[in-house]
């Protein structure tokens, strides 16, 4: 239930109050005015205090529908349900194209009123959650997939917090695409290494000898190929952060050349006798069980022990549900801005359709998901037919009942039928 105060325009008194005492056995708010100008001004007060408008068709000479005008105009994110006693196709057609919620038709039930109140609420709610969302992101740099109300990933974050300003060693753990990449730089960019360098590679993509010639440089002649020296990247990031995901994928030969520069921060080149020393920090990230690992004989105990002083494990998204609308309206913002689009946000169905989903590839996969939808948008709020998720067909998708579901019309079918009465 929202907490926000519900306002309700009407010159009918008996009929508002009535509305109000509905309302308040339901556990909601509300403020009564008779006119327009007494409404904005109530608004202006304390815009955030208010989450919901009911405004009458008719107000003694005033047009309910040039109030809605003026509250939308100057308050475009607080929704408005219409009431009147004398509805036409036509004055439907209006409020909702004026951005009117929902049209109620007097005399209606209480069950169908509230319905359309938690429905509004909830969309208020998520608008209101994608207006801390945006400030947040202005605030910072890409970090927009570290957004969260998860505790499980606010705990990880401020444990991200805590370690950047050392030079400690951080494993970062999780399912491939939970942001152990954003982690690391987050990390980073808090550190007092920030202005170094910030170097990434990738342990699982690169042989054995072909990983150990990146990171460590080699010299001339070291093998075929080697006409030439070649710093390696842990001389490279001297003095800031190197990156090394997939640590659970490295060799059992190279863990042991890796220990030596976690312990003693040196290393061989290639074909050298010579250590050379690194002050880079290092920061590992996996998406395997590395204590497994080190059961089954494939990672040596001692590289764990050294890389897990301080470990940070990242949730999938499958436990963060109450985090898909906020990282949604990040991706939905990418998206118009590379596809040219302006679609606002996710319907309250698309929502529930895609917080029913697991998530096997976490927030990437739903980055992923939300472009596609964003492709195929026809309106400014992405509905469940958009999407395409696994395991969820078309005729699934359309099971979920759009915004302001119920006995009203939806928009289209009611221009539909004015179209037909004109």
């Amino acid at each position: 239930m929202a907490s926000g105060l519900i306002l309700i325009v009407d010159d009918d008194q008996p009929f508002a109050e009535t509305l109000k005492k509905i309302l308040a056995t339901s556990g909601y708010s509300a403020v009564v005015v008779d006119n327009g100008e007494d409404a904005l001004s109530t608004v202006s007060v304390d815009p955030n205090a208010f989450a919901l408008a009911i405004l009458d068709i008719r107000l003694g000479e005033e047009d309910g529908l040039d109030v809605l005008a003026a509250l939308r105009k100057e308050f475009e994110d607080l929704p408005a349900i219409m009431v009147t006693g004398f509805g036409t196709v036509k004055t439907a057609v209006d409020a909702m194209h004026l951005g009117a919620f929902d049209f109620l038709e007097k005399p209606f039930s209480r069950e169908r009123l509230l319905t359309a109140v938690e429905r509004a609420l909830e969309r208020y709610r998520l608008l209101s959650e994608n207006r801390l969302l945006k400030s947040q992101l202005d605030a910072t740099r890409d970090y927009s997939i570290m957004n969260t109300q998860n505790p499980l990933f606010i705990k990880a974050l401020e444990m991200a917090r805590q370690v950047s300003p050392t030079d400690a060693t951080v494993l970062l753990t999780g399912e491939t695409g939970t942001g152990k990449e954003r982690v690391a730089n987050f990390i980073f960019e808090n550190s007092s290494r920030k202005n170094g360098p910030f170097i990434r590679i990738n342990g699982a993509a690169l042989s054995e000898h072909l990983l150990e010639a990146q990171l460590f440089g080699h010299r001339k002649g070291a093998f075929t190929g080697a006409t030439e020296s070649r710093k390696g990247l842990f001389e490279e990031a001297g003095g800031g952060t190197i990156f090394l995901d997939e640590i659970g994928d490295i060799s059992p030969a190279f863990q042991v050349k890796l220990l030596r520069v976690i312990q003693e921060h040196e290393y061989l080149p290639v074909g050298d006798t010579i250590p050379r020393h690194t002050d880079a920090r290092i920061i590992t990230a996996t998406n395997r069980d590395l204590k497994e690992a080190v059961r089954g004989g494939f990672f040596r105990e001692d590289l764990f022990y050294r890389l897990s002083v301080f470990s940070i494990d990242l949730p999938p998204l499958r436990k963060r549900p109450e985090d898909i609308p906020l990282l949604s309206s990040v991706f939905i913002e990418r998206a118009n801005k590379r596809l040219g689009k302006a679609v606002r946000g996710l319907s309250i169905d698309s929502f529930e359709l895609l917080k029913s989903y697991t998530w096997p590839g976490n927030v990437r996969e739903l980055e992923n998901v939300i472009e596609r939808a964003v492709i195929l948008a026809s309106g400014e709020w992405l509905r469940p037919v958009d999407f395409h998720i696994p395991g969820q067909n078309i005729a699934q998708a359309a099971s979920f009942q759009p915004d302001g579901a119920g006995p009203l019309l939806s928009l289209a079918q009611v221009e539909k039928l004015h179209i037909a009465s004109v």
